[in-house]
């Protein structure tokens, strides 16, 4: 599942990197560019959902899949969509139930100093509250759609993918984590690269982890 908003610049190289076997399911966030159609010519599957958010986007794309493993990922470009099987592999073989991709930057310039920071940070509260050996949220992951659909995800917003973890750890899941490459994104990032993105991310994550802490 590739939440899109208006990212018709980075689905070419995207794409080209999906490996044999996967299907893209690319949800349209209400994008004012050609993303859409971009994407239907390049092979995707398109789902539209008008409603924005991060977490609106995700979950369509959780319920129009029918494959029994799905795998999430930003379509900025900024992953290599060729390393998916690193992430999913380990739930196809049982071992894990949720694993997630550590961005690994290849320069400096692939992830902002205020970004990385609250990443670390909330890293930390993540270890504190599920257990799990994490170091990133991880934006690429994969998981079981049957038991995703099971955690029943409210969030619709840029809590969506905390929910998720936390969810998954209250239920007792196994949650892994293994490094993916991290490049620059294509295009300007809704939500590192305005102030009312940051803010308003910050403000979905802090209400899932009251609700955690609760």
């Amino acid at each position: 599942m590739l939440p899109c908003l208006n990212e018709q610049a980075a689905l070419p190289r995207l794409l080209a990197s999906l490996p044999d076997g996967y299907r893209a399911i690319v949800v349209d966030n209400g994008s004012t560019d050609a993303s859409a159609r971009v994407a239907r010519e390049l092979g995707a599957f398109v789902v539209d959902e008008p409603r924005r958010g991060f977490g609106s986007a995700a979950h369509a794309g959780l319920c129009a899949a029918s494959a029994p493993i799905v795998a999430f990922c930003d379509a900025d470009g900024s992953f290599d969509l060729a390393e998916l099987p690193r992430v999913v592999e380990p739930v196809c073989d049982g071992s894990t139930d949720l694993m997630l991709g550590r961005r690994l930057p290849v320069r400096a310039s692939a992830w902002p100093i205020h970004a990385r920071v609250a990443n670390r940070l909330l890293a930390r509260r993540l270890r504190g509250l599920t257990g799990a050996d994490l170091h990133d949220l991880g934006p690429m992951r994969a998981a079981n759609r049957r038991g995703l659909l099971e955690l029943d995800l409210r969030d619709r917003r840029s809590g969506y993918p905390l929910e998720m973890v936390l969810r998954a750890a209250a239920e007792n899941w196994r949650i892994g984590e293994v490094g993916v490459t991290y490049r620059p994104r294509i295009g300007t990032s809704k939500v590192t690269g305005t102030v009312k993105g940051t803010v308003s991310a910050v403000a979905d994550m802090s209400r899932q982890l009251r609700a955690a802490t609760r």
